[in-house]
């Protein structure tokens, strides 16, 4: 269990809110927790290129930003087909926008104005989730290396004589 936590709180997260006191809020929150690889920005538009570059466990997303919405960032971050699991909360204060978040792609909201355990919460929680979906896609690979592996020796090696009676 020890080992799991440690993961999680390694786990990488970019934080991309356009509110200098909302960035600050989250990143000591995650600092005070932990977290040790924490990252911010409040450009929307550079968010697919940070997150080509540093593969992010964890975006934790504004949808009401200049330039570019929570919303247009989540369709253009699905562009990228190597995530097969893209892991954003969004921040929102609007209820309304909450359902709609999730079905454009976000794994989890947290609402505005910040509960600081909830938050805690469900970002431990979420990256738990990933750091296991992580885990199967390894196996997953692994399984799939030792099948060729195995079949290709098969096909390789000798066939069996026939004996003649």
């Amino acid at each position: 269990m020890m080992n799991a936590e440690f993961d999680i709180l390694n786990a990488s997260i970019l934080i991309v809110d356009d509110q200098a006191a909302n960035v600050l809020l989250l990143e000591q929150l995650l600092a005070g927790t932990g977290y040790t690889n924490v990252r911010s920005t409040m450009d929307p538009l550079e968010v697919v290129a940070l997150h080509a570059q540093h593969r992010y466990d964890l975006i934790l997303l504004d949808l009401k930003m200049p330039g570019m919405d929570g919303f247009q960032v989540m369709e253009a971050l699905k562009q990228n087909k190597l995530d097969q699991y893209l892991c954003v909360i969004v921040l929102t204060a609007e209820p309304g926008h909450k359902l709609r978040a999730l079905q454009a792609g976000a794994k989890d909201f947290i609402s505005k104005p910040f509960d600081l355990v909830e938050v805690k919460t469900r970002i431990h929680n979420i990256l738990e989730v990933r750091l296991l979906y992580k885990k199967l896609e390894n196996y997953s690979k692994l399984l799939e290396l030792a099948m060729h592996q195995s079949s290709a020796e098969t096909s390789e090696a000798p066939m069996p004589k026939a004996s003649r009676v």
